[in-house]
């Protein structure tokens, strides 16, 4: 596989065969060219075969079919390693379940002029969390600034999972070498490009709920989130206090 644009969106799916096809119909609409790489876990509901039937007819669009193991993270990680396998220059990743509103992406590419990283913020001013209740709502603020404060981060949102990168940056933060299975990947990759001393910047987003479907983020995978976050954290010390 080889991009036509210089600017490639990864997509992670498992069974969204519902939202995926409103979602590539909002990329076409953008202002910009992009490509898309959507990297599916062998969707029980089709979602792989849909995206395969649809690329038949376009040349921007691409299929990773992923089967074995799956994971959030495993399929966030393939997908940079593909991305960077492809030649991309500018990669966008995004959740397919239409949270994540394609409109911002012209934004967020027109940042990486100036960013290494670019996040797509709901905590900087203009960013909003549009309809989820004071529960949700509460959740995602504990945990942001739980890992702020245990990693040292600077920025609003580290959650967001909605994010673009330079090539040079995903270069940096070495995909073939990252570890989380889970949602979790989101705060790794936002350590390691921490810790490579990238420059961040965070955009303001609109995040919605999904509309369609069922959510894969559950208490388990919350509860291993933040367990990453300590791991994370105490990796980077024990050599310290080895060395001591």
């Amino acid at each position: 596989m080889t991009i036509r644009a210089s600017a490639l969106v990864v997509v992670p799916t498992l069974n969204e065969r519902e939202n995926i096809r409103p979602l590539l119909g909002r990329l076409r609409a953008l202002p910009i060219e992009v490509d898309v790489l959507v990297v599916d876990d062998n969707s029980p509901d089709g979602t792989w075969e849909l995206v395969r039937d649809l690329a038949r007819e376009d040349t921007r669009l691409h299929l990773l079919h992923r089967q074995g193991l799956q994971g959030r993270g495993l399929a966030g990680r393939d997908g940079f390693i593909e991305a960077l396998r492809m030649g991309a220059q500018r990669i966008v990743e995004m959740d397919a379940d239409l949270s994540h509103d394609p409109v911002h992406i012209p934004a967020m590419l027109n940042a990486l002029e100036r960013y290494d990283v670019v996040l797509g913020s709901r905590g900087i001013d203009g960013g909003s969390d549009a309809d989820r209740g004071i529960g949700r709502k509460t959740l995602t603020i504990a945990a942001n600034s739980f890992t702020r404060v245990v990693l040292g981060l600077r920025v609003r949102d580290c959650n967001s999972g909605f994010r673009a990168y330079r090539r040079s940056a995903m270069e940096a933060i070495d995909p073939i070498s990252l570890k989380s299975f889970g949602p979790a990947i989101v705060q790794e990759v936002l350590y390691r490009a921490h810790r490579a001393k990238l420059d961040i910047g965070e955009i303001p987003i609109r995040f919605v709920n999904r509309r369609v479907g069922t959510s894969h983020l559950t208490f388990g995978k919350l509860l291993t989130g933040y367990l990453t976050v300590l791991r994370l954290r105490i990796e980077e010390l024990l050599p310290k206090r080895n060395k001591s």
